[in-house]
């Protein structure tokens, strides 16, 4: 007889497995809007479930609050209860004896703590707080309320114009988001249950290359009405666009050379054509608002003398300052601001970085932008420095790859100490500090200083991108409410006190998304609209396809290719390759119909107008 024997799953435990992953699937695509204390209930049995059963709090203490958080679920809990449920858990995550019972009673923490309110709605009141105004998670998830499910099916019977002209009805730029959106509204499709979320930004991005005939929406006789709008950025662009189409008279006032504002002086045009750009901006003004460039607010003409002139105003002057590392040696010759490279790229003024060793530091999108710019830049080498793990950079992935693709070298857990000089007063070197990963602060872990010496790495040139500020100072003088540099606006985007002025985009919520200031543009457009008197609606006019019923079959999601590094790290053309007929026909066949299956039907899961 055999002493030991290899261990295999048998079928069921294979299934679990399978299971674990379809849990896994549902999970991540769980919409926004939901009961928080029904998740909480649901996430609490599944925790039980996992239990090993030899200790007390796990096995005996879970089930206690399964019944607890029942009881506020099924009407029968009182404000005692939700006493108790707080002090159970607390018992249970000093005393498990594995993470099981602990995290499990971490997370009831969390909740009765984190969402307070919606226990005791259900206590007081036997109701849930939780509201969805948008079932559908795609449009849900777009801070533009875009019609994704509609222009999906339009792309899908080869109306490609009617497309583009639906995606208008809410974004004013899709060629832009077409290539730049980080695409929020895939998070939460409900594809994910079944295999894997619908590629929305690249359907975007092929409908508007199959667009052959622009159209903007319906302009509105004139209203009389004046309206500024200070920074030519896809804030002040959307709103303009909006507020045009209603019938107002708009001038927007940038302060560069050209429109565009971070579209343009801070993404390279690897990424988004300069021609894409400039097409886009010159239709949509055939809406029919101006443009003035060149012209600073403060300077050329006062906020007193334009808020004299306009019935009302819009500040979307967007984030374009740099900020400091703080350390010895900044000032040395040689040490670039990520804003100040981009700006100058912006205008077609391309550094020469040939045979130089370049350090960027930093970890985001904007440093994973200067540095395949730097490569671009003829770079002999380029290092990007990140005082956490690669992982913990707030870049999207596929950027930190494609750095790395270019060549880019990742030097993940060195924190920069100083800059050394040389002689002439040009940058020597950098010099760094090794870290370890520490305790988890906001989700990520915090790194601390490893107890090994210090590191120096020679270079030519550094790049700072640790992020932007915002240049709000005459606007504050002027009595705007300002605070650590930000505009204090609402939601709606007006301004406490200050009739007729309004303000959004980066300069009020700081260095954000594309598709986050183009929604801005929308909401102060709607409003402004409102506060001149009128209420104007944006509406689409276009005949969606019949629902098809052929879309539940598992199928793989079509990924966009890019040219190869070795290609695309010589020049600044666009890298992204568009999908093909084929794909697009396959990959816009995968879409769920949210908006008029379940719940979406209900609710009125298509906004047909605003």
């Amino acid at each position: 007889m055999s002493r030991l024997s290899i261990v295999t799953q048998n079928n069921a435990q294979k299934t679990v497995e399978d299971l674990y992953k379809d849990l896994e699937r549902r999970i991540t695509a769980s919409q926004p809007g939901l009961c928080p204390v029904d998740l909480a209930a649901s996430f609490l049995h599944l925790c039980h479930a996992q239990s090993c059963g030899k200790c007390v709090p796990c096995r005996v203490g879970l089930g206690q609050l399964e019944v607890l958080i029942d009881s506020v679920l099924d009407g029968t809990a009182t404000m005692e209860t939700l006493k108790v449920i707080e002090e159970t858990a607390q018992s249970i995550y000093y005393s498990a004896d594995c993470a099981i019972g602990s995290e499990a009673a971490r997370m009831v923490l969390k909740g009765i703590r984190g969402f307070r309110g919606d226990y005791e709605e259900h206590v007081l009141h036997g109701r849930c707080s939780g509201h969805q105004d948008q079932p559908v998670p795609c449009v849900a998830q777009c801070p533009a309320h875009v019609d994704i499910p509609g222009y999906i099916s339009l792309i899908h019977e080869g109306r490609y114009n009617d497309a583009v002209a639906l995606i208008r009805k809410d974004n004013p730029l899709p060629a832009v988001c077409g290539m730049i959106c980080e695409h929020p509204c895939e998070v939460r499709c409900r594809r994910t249950m079944v295999d894997d979320p619908i590629n929305i930004r690249g359907l975007k991005k092929y409908a508007v290359e199959h667009e052959d005939e622009f159209r903007i929406g319906e302009k509105q006789p004139a209203t009389g009405k004046k309206v500024a709008v200070i920074g030519g950025g896809p804030a002040g662009l959307s709103a303009a666009y909006y507020l045009s189409l209603m019938g107002h008279e708009v001038e927007v006032y940038e302060q560069r050379k050209k429109a565009g504002g971070m579209l343009r002086y801070g993404i390279p045009a690897y990424r988004l054509p300069r021609e894409a750009l400039d097409a886009e901006i010159e239709c949509i003004m055939k809406s029919g608002f101006k443009l003035k460039t060149d012209v600073s607010i403060g300077k050329d003409i006062s906020i007193a003398d334009l808020r004299e002139k306009y019935d009302a105003m819009f500040v979307a002057i967007g984030a374009h300052t740099d900020k400091k590392i703080g350390i010895e040696g900044e000032d040395a010759k040689g040490v670039i601001s990520a804003v100040e490279m981009l700006r100058a790229i912006g205008d077609d003024d391309y550094p020469d970085f040939t045979g130089m060793d370049i350090v960027v530091v930093g970890g985001g999108n904007v440093a994973m932008d200067v540095a395949r710019s730097a490569i671009r830049c003829n770079a002999k080498s380029v290092k990007i420095l990140y005082r956490r793990r690669k992982i913990d950079m707030t870049a999207l992935p596929e950027e930190v790859e494609g750095a790395i693709a270019d060549g880019c070298d990742i030097v993940e857990l060195h924190a920069p100490l100083r800059i050394e000089k040389k002689e002439d007063g040009s940058v020597a070197a950098i010099w760094v500090q090794p870290q370890i990963v520490g305790p988890i602060s906001g989700g990520r872990p915090k790194p601390v200083a490893a107890d090994t010496e210090e590191l120096r790495i020679p270079c030519d040139r550094v790049l700072v991108a640790i992020g932007q500020g915002i240049d709000s100072r005459k606007f504050g003088e002027y009595g705007i409410p300002v605070e650590r540099g930000q505009i204090q606006a609402f939601d709606t985007s007006d301004i406490r006190d200050k009739d007729g002025i309004f303000a959004g985009g980066d300069c009020v919520t700081g260095p954000a998304t594309v598709i986050r200031a183009i929604a801005a543009g929308k909401v102060a457009a709607a409003n402004i609209d409102e506060y001149l008197g009128y209420f104007h609606e944006i509406k689409s006019d276009i005949e969606l396809p019949p629902v098809r019923f052929d879309d539940h079959k598992p199928c793989g999601r079509v990924n966009m290719k890019e040219r190869s590094p070795e290609e695309r790290k010589h020049d600044f053309k666009i890298m992204e390759c568009g999908m093909s007929d084929e794909e697009a026909c396959q990959e816009s066949g995968r879409c769920l119909h949210c908006d008029h299956f379940g719940y979406g039907i209900f609710k009125g899961g298509r906004e047909a107008k605003w």
